[in-house]
């Protein structure tokens, strides 16, 4: 069984046997998409635990981790996160000051920082600890 139908099957058992899953290989992610209003309003719940699921399965078959997308969330908030950014960069540009974003995740920091590389007078700085890790946004000049 390869690993499209062995998630398939994993989320046929949870209950949503009309699930539309998504491998792609190259860049390690797996698209999931359940039409139902209860995952709908806990997606920042259930992706975790799928995600988590997901991964189970491909380290028993000693396949890398891959990136979990249940009915797109993750990549809506990766847009919204490069839009944060690109706006956070602009005031710091404008206002020559610091910028400070909210607490974020990781991988979402690190989706600030890549952004924010492309831009050579800005550069930013991961403060805090735990879940009040965040992103410092600033000129290179100061």
């Amino acid at each position: 069984m390869d690993l499209k139908e062995q998630i398939q099957s994993l989320i046929s058992k949870m209950g949503f046997p009309e699930a539309q899953v998504a491998i792609d290989d190259e860049h390690h992610k797996v698209s999931i998409v359940i039409d139902d209003e209860n995952v709908r309003t806990q997606l920042p719940t259930v992706l975790p635990a799928l995600e988590h699921l997901v991964n189970l399965i491909l380290r028993k078959t000693k396949l890398p981790a891959y990136v979990v997308d249940l009915n797109y969330y993750r990549r809506e908030r990766e847009r919204l996160i490069v839009e944060l950014a690109k706006a956070a960069a602009k005031k710091a540009a404008m206002t020559k000051g610091e910028v400070a974003l909210p607490p974020m995740n990781a991988y979402e920091r690190r989706l600030v920082h890549v952004e924010i590389s492309m831009n050579p007078d800005l550069k930013t700085e991961s403060v805090g600890a735990g879940r009040d890790r965040h992103i410092i946004i600033q000129p290179t000049n100061l």
